[in-house]
């Protein structure tokens, strides 16, 4: 079960571009962390965004076409589930219909002041996000 998408627009600057005339294959990257960490901000109670932080365990990533300095981009995320102190996302990154890369990523909740893992507490799960705690 998963909630609805969530997407933030994102706005291609000139150190984006590579020597190639696109975005930066690292960039997108960037984007991801961008709607994964403002989704959290959005959605969980203000007493857990400031008790917890995030790190990225892995991504796994398929670029389909280059972005260019004046495309209108959008991220999307959708929180596929929660297990223990790991969150699972997709994110595809969007220039109209046309998919310019597909993310997979895996995140490890932390305590904010000790900096070890966090599980996510069952009723933030499922209350603020619609996701089942396993």
């Amino acid at each position: 079960m998963s909630i609805k998408p969530f997407a933030i627009p994102i706005r291609i600057l000139p150190e984006d571009i590579d020597f190639m005339g696109h975005v930066n294959n690292a960039r997108y990257l960037n984007w991801v962390q961008d709607v994964v960490l403002q989704h959290w901000q959005k959605l969980a109670p203000a007493e857990e965004v400031a008790s917890k932080a995030w790190v990225a365990l892995k991504h796994e990533i398929t670029y389909r076409r280059p972005a260019f300095i004046d495309d209108d981009v959008i991220a999307e995320t959708v929180l596929e589930k929660i297990a223990g102190a790991r969150s699972f996302y997709n994110t595809v990154i969007r220039r109209g219909e046309e998919v310019l890369a597909e993310v997979e990523s895996m995140w490890c909740c932390i305590d904010a002041a000790t900096l070890r893992p966090a599980r996510i507490n069952r009723e933030v799960a499922e209350t603020h996000f619609g996701i089942p705690r396993k």
